[in-house]
């Protein structure tokens, strides 16, 4: 099974293929699947899930939004759309790590 972040990058190289539509809101269901996935094979978590969970706070912080919205829908409020909010998300990602 490849890491966290292995299958993002794969991800950005292939959205179509991993999400169907390239969009924000289903990347963040395929990751949130992937963990689910893990923790119910007990799988333990690793240093970049462990590293991700992060990743919403930091978005938070980076937008200044202090209401929960998930990283998902503040990076969508920010974007033209689906789609170019997912290529915003791999930019940040990369900042982020």
């Amino acid at each position: 099974m490849s890491s966290l972040y292995d299958l993002i990058r794969k991800i950005q190289k292939r959205p179509s293929f991993y999400l169907g539509k390239p969009s924000v809101c289903n990347l963040r269901s395929c990751i949130s699947g992937y963990i689910l996935a893990r923790r119910e094979l007990g799988i333990f978590q690793t240093d970049e899930e462990r590293q991700f969970t992060e990743f919403q706070t930091w978005i938070q912080s980076k937008f200044h939004i202090s209401s929960s919205q998930s990283w998902d829908k503040i990076i969508l409020f920010y974007s033209e759309d689906e789609h170019s909010a997912l290529d915003s998300f791999f930019k940040l990602f990369e900042e982020f790590t």
